[in-house]
């Protein structure tokens, strides 16, 4: 007995007071006291501000010097031997010794339900009460202890025998219900899917038939468009062996009428209308938006920045960023008009020449001359004064054409790559002294109108 205190003391010194492990790499501070090496670091790191050169010792609060470690290799070699013979902390801790007296605690004492030593046994505080050794106590508990155990043990059975059922009743319950839930939503998810799958092959055989009307159109139209260019070439190929003289009295147009006119002009055709925020103030504008002529007066507008200031010009509300559109203007007996399209970007301050270089595409009458508003610009060979003006932008091949709707013929093609949205423009001129009072009006295309005109598709 007496020798089984010194045992514990023993592996009690061998284990680290901060980590409650033994020692690793074991060292001596200044009290005495030993830690691990990588315990006590990090200890003075955490306890005090890295200014401070003293912390106080984890066991016995005495003021140590930090960095001031003595390695203890005698200590190393105890707990290593220690290791080796299979100590463990977990033992030292659970051997029963008494705390105050470092003995081991052989007696029971009744009264205080407490184990003790034999020398707690001779102290005041337990001379008087009941003392049992460990072992007869630790009976007398067992035999209370059994029947309990028993009715407990009896309880917790008729619980099982009467929980079980209830509980496998309500657990397949529950799987039933999920089962009929997953079932009825995927009943209803295939239903969805197999009307959605019904309805998206309905519309894509209307596609389908739609694609084909249309592509049995266009062959009908190219078929028929072969054959006006192929007359046409025999006639030419007729009037190239006639006499000089009578060659040089034919006029030959440059396009020919298209033979399914109305179904080109259903499919290009846009209604074009007026912005009335980009309106110089001299230009006067239908209620409908469709015609626009210069006035006699300036008028008082709200300030914009897209309004022209200083040219009497005006733009189609429509932008264009891709497609084929087409649109006629009535320019009737003006004596001064440009028509067109321009990036929605020019500039609407000052006097700008409409080129190409400056972000227009436009045709004009000026002075008695049809010009292409090129610089310099290109005098436009006209044989029948146009009382109307169609325009073909075709965005995406970069080109804006102009036709004469009156004999059907073509005036001007440019060719450029947009990238930028466009507009229409409207150029109609001052009044000069009513000369030129009449206005410009965006017509109405009727697809059977045989006086319009189209390109082919």
């Amino acid at each position: 007995m007496a020798s089984t205190a010194p045992i514990g003391q023993a592996l009690e010194e061998a284990i680290c007071s901060i980590c409650l492990e033994y020692l690793t790499e074991p060292v001596t501070i200044d009290c005495g006291h030993n830690f691990c090496q990588a315990c006590i670091t990090q200890y003075c790191e955490q306890k005090e501000p890295r200014s401070r050169t003293k912390v106080p010792c984890p066991q016995c609060q005495a003021d140590f010097q930090k960095g001031t470690f003595r390695p203890n290799r005698q200590l190393a070699n105890i707990v290593e031997n220690i290791r080796q013979v299979r100590v463990k902390p977990g033992k030292v801790q659970k051997t029963n010794l008494c705390k105050t007296h470092r003995e081991t605690l052989q007696l029971f004492c009744e009264e205080d339900a407490e184990t003790i030593c034999v020398v707690c046994r001779e102290s005041r505080a337990h001379r008087t009460h009941a003392v049992f050794p460990l072992e007869e106590a630790a009976q007398d508990y067992k035999v209370g202890i059994t029947p309990a155990l028993l009715l407990v043990f009896k309880s917790a059975t008729k619980l099982l025998v009467c929980c079980i059922p209830a509980l496998g009743e309500g657990t397949l319950k529950e799987v039933e219900n999920q089962r009929w839930s997953i079932t009825h939503e995927f009943k209803k998810l295939h239903q969805f899917l197999s009307e959605e799958e019904t309805l998206l092959l309905q519309r894509l055989a209307e596609e389908e038939k739609v694609t084909m009307q249309r592509l049995q159109a266009n062959i009908t139209t190219l078929s028929k468009q072969s054959s006006a260019m192929q007359q046409l070439i025999t006639e030419m190929e007729k009037k190239c062996r006639q006499p000089a003289a009578e060659l040089l009295q034919v006029r030959l147009l440059t396009i020919i009428p298209h033979p399914s006119l109305h179904e080109t002009l259903e499919r290009f055709t846009v209604d074009v209308t007026l912005d009335p925020e980009t309106a110089n103030s001299w230009l006067i504008l239908s209620e409908d938006r469709k015609s626009m002529k210069p006035g006699n007066k300036k008028q008082d507008l709200p300030k914009s920045p897209e309004r022209f200031v200083t040219m009497p010009s005006v733009l189609g509300a429509e932008r264009f960023m891709g497609g084929r559109y087409y649109w006629e203007v009535e320019v009737g007996a003006k004596i001064y008009w440009i028509l067109g399209v321009c990036r929605e970007s020019v500039s609407r301050k000052g006097q700008v020449r409409a080129s190409p270089a400056n972000g227009y595409w436009a045709i004009g009458l000026c002075n008695g001359e049809y010009e292409a508003c090129t610089w310099p610009s290109t005098s436009l060979p006209v044989s029948v004064r146009p009382s109307r003006v169609g325009i073909f932008l075709d965005y995406g091949a970069g080109e804006v054409t102009f036709y004469n709707v009156t004999d059907k013929s073509h005036l001007f093609t440019f060719t450029d790559t947009f990238s930028k949205p466009l507009r229409p423009y409207f150029y109609p001129g001052y009044s000069e002294g009513g000369k030129n009072a009449s206005p410009l009006v965006i017509c109405s295309v009727q697809a059977k109108d045989e006086g319009s005109i189209c390109p082919i598709q």
